[in-house]
């Protein structure tokens, strides 16, 4: 299926640019997320005319994104959990627990799909790289430190 991006969508296009894609992907997530369009006729004149208004609504998400970027570059998370006297965890810290702990720390609207951990679910007590992406093109690293409460 071929659709017209709304936005820019990594691995896959900038706005304006008309793809071809599976039509799950198409139907099931590009489309309802509103991210892209069937590349009609009628939706091509339609984006045309509307280009300028989703370019501009476009560099008003990016401007905010790398704005929340800068402050949150270089952040150190701190997040207890209960650990055994070996440093494991019982359990693990997930990408829902470090955007919790980021909006404690006052970044509202960090989703847990923005969070991205190297080597999955942290099981140990330490440091760990974390990185945030807020928009395709803005990546902020931040450090985990997971602290281990005795139980």
């Amino acid at each position: 299926m071929q659709v017209i991006l709304l936005e820019k969508v990594s691995n896959l296009g900038n706005l304006g640019e008309v793809v071809r894609v599976r039509d799950g992907y198409a139907r099931n997530f590009l489309i309802p997320q509103k991210i892209a369009r069937r590349a009609t006729d009628a939706a091509l004149k339609e984006f045309e005319a509307r280009r300028a208004e989703l370019e501009k609504a476009q560099a008003e998400k990016l401007a905010a994104a790398q704005s929340v970027g800068e402050k949150l570059a270089g952040q150190t998370v701190t997040i207890l959990q209960k650990a055994g006297v070996d440093g494991r965890l019982f359990g693990s810290v997930t990408t829902q627990d470090i955007a919790a702990a980021l909006a404690t720390q006052g970044f509202e609207g960090i989703a847990k799909s923005q969070v991205r951990l190297s080597d999955g679910a942290i099981k140990a007590v330490g440091e760990f790289p974390a990185q945030v992406v807020l928009h395709a093109d803005v990546v902020s690293d931040i450090t985990i430190v997971v602290q281990g409460e005795i139980a």
